[in-house]
């Protein structure tokens, strides 16, 4: 009997190790060295990019992913691929990583902008700048659609009379940043606010819309912009640096799995403002989860193989 036993136990064994080393085993993968992890940032977007790199590696080849999640900043994301926790930066935008991660002076040209952030990033770090999604995720001056229309707003411009009124909220990042914050917005402009409240970014939509703010300073593909019917003022004097966004590869991974280069190109200009602003505004608004927006966007689009 126990001669019995034993030989079940051996076949079982077996059998659960075929099954490991063929489909991989959650949290396992096929081997650590086949898993690829994709840094994302605690934001909404962030989260649905990195769940459609995700999605398309993993449907694509036989490549465990997962995320490395709920970083705080985009200098946590760039040291996660630094210190090798990671292999992709879902989310990198020209304008902040000019500034904070290459002390770069701002760069108005978006074209000398992306060119200078691909040449920086392969010579200091190794690290491939992928081609824009197609969006930027640019700072835009928000107002309700009541206050537009009361004072007659069409673009940050049209602020100033009534400027010297009127409180804000703000990214308290933006607020102390010397090169593109709030110091040289305002000599850009040629006035200043009443007052400038620190926010969390993440509660500046709903502040605007409440009435407890005037205008707000938000990020142009955010879904609370639909959510609560918020006019865009158009930055009519280009003080914003270009913010495009793109993802930031490790050569070492594009060196291991050089197959992946190709695949991840799919996304280059795949993605529009107003598509990346639905997406955010399903999670944020309809509670759906990131990765089945994710899921659904591939899906739609057919994982990007050349036909919809």
């Amino acid at each position: 009997m126990k001669k019995i036993f034993k030989k079940i136990i051996t076949l079982i064994s077996l059998a659960t190790m075929l099954l490991v080393s063929s489909c991989g085993w959650p949290g396992l993968s096929s081997g650590s060295k086949d898993t690829i992890r994709v840094a994302s940032l605690s934001t909404t977007e962030s989260m649905i990019m990195s769940e459609i790199i995700m999605e398309l590696i993993s449907h694509e080849t036989n490549y465990h992913t997962e995320i490395v999640n709920n970083l705080g900043s985009n200098q946590l994301v760039h040291a996660a691929l630094m210190r090798n926790n990671a292999d992709i930066a879902a989310e990198n935008f020209t304008g902040d990583e000019l500034i904070a991660t290459l002390n770069h002076k701002p760069i108005s040209n978006r074209t000398k902008a992306n060119r200078t952030v691909k040449r920086l990033y392969k010579q200091r770090f190794d690290q491939t700048w992928f081609p824009t999604y197609g969006f930027a995720n640019t700072y835009n001056m928000l107002v309700t659609q009541e206050m537009a229309k009361k004072y007659n707003l069409h673009n940050i411009s049209d602020l100033k009379k009534i400027a010297p009124n009127i409180n804000i909220g703000a990214d308290n990042i933006w607020i102390n940043r010397p090169d593109d914050g709030y110091p040289a917005f305002s000599r850009a402009y040629g006035f200043t606010f009443k007052r400038v409240y620190p926010m969390q970014v993440g509660l500046v939509y709903s502040a605007v819309a409440a009435g407890k703010m005037s205008a707000v300073l938000g990020y142009s593909t955010d879904g609370r912009i639909k959510s609560y019917n918020l006019k865009i003022l158009p930055d009519n004097k280009h003080f914003f640096p270009p913010y495009d966004t793109s993802m930031v590869v490790n050569n070492s991974l594009l060196r291991k799995h050089p197959e992946l280069k190709p695949l991840l190109h799919r996304l280059d200009g795949k993605i529009s403002l107003s598509q990346m602003q639905t997406m955010n505004y399903e999670v944020d608004n309809n509670l759906r989860e990131p990765a089945d927006v994710a899921q659904e966007f591939l899906q739609k689009h057919n994982y990007f193989r050349g036909e919809k």
